[in-house]
């Protein structure tokens, strides 16, 4: 598997306990996101490093960047639809873009004069921000908050077919670990390995409401 991972108990004390934060495996170049969906989807972008076949594009599609988020979202692929879970490296570039794109799912005062100029923004919008209760593996609130972004148009399209970098099933990975997420299995579980995502353009980082 090409994912990185580490123990679970290793990662945890390393990651914030509470705020907005863009927790991913990322290198200079790229950035992982995860998706799940029922097979017919799964199989055919892991065979040929894109999405196509049913995959949709006049639907917003979501991605995450926390695995343990999609692992809440999922069942830990477990929910009908979601039985593959990939993990999708993204452009960096392109996840920067996607960033820049992004228009929140709720009214924030900061950012908009009025009510009636967010609802505009998000009918025009590309990217739709939604900032969502964190969880444990075995389903515990936290306070901190997990990051998921929903493409749609043009964005979804480049998405699709010209910003991935790769595509793998990890579906036998989460099946593994699946077991080890209940708290008497917990030092046998292994997680993608993640940090905070930086972000340093501080435009980008007001809108999106990031937690210094």
């Amino acid at each position: 598997m090409k994912l990185l991972t580490e123990p679970y108990l290793t990662q945890v004390n390393n990651w914030p306990s509470s705020g907005r934060h863009i927790l991913a495996q990322f290198d200079q170049n790229s950035l992982v996101v995860y998706q799940a969906f029922r097979p017919s989807i799964g199989h055919f972008a892991a065979q040929h490093g894109y999405f196509g076949g049913e995959f949709s594009l006049k639907r917003m599609s979501w991605i995450k960047t926390n695995f343990l988020w999609m692992m809440y979202r999922s069942g830990w692929g477990t929910k009908a639809d979601q039985e593959v879970v990939l993990a999708i490296w993204l452009k960096r570039s392109a996840f920067e873009e996607i960033l820049a794109a992004a228009v929140p799912s709720s009214y924030v005062p900061e950012l908009y004069v009025s009510k009636v100029e967010w609802q505009e923004a998000v009918k025009r919008s590309l990217v739709r921000l939604q900032w969502d209760t964190d969880y444990d593996p075995c389903r515990m609130k936290l306070n901190r908050r997990a990051i998921q972004l929903g493409l749609r148009g043009k964005i979804l399209s480049d998405y699709a077919r010209d910003w991935i970098v790769d595509i793998e099933d990890i579906s036998s990975f989460v099946h593994q670990q699946y077991p080890n997420r209940q708290v008497r299995n917990r030092s046998h579980l292994l997680t993608p390995r993640e940090s905070v995502y930086p972000v340093s353009d501080p435009d980008i980082i007001k809108k999106l409401g990031l937690s210094s």
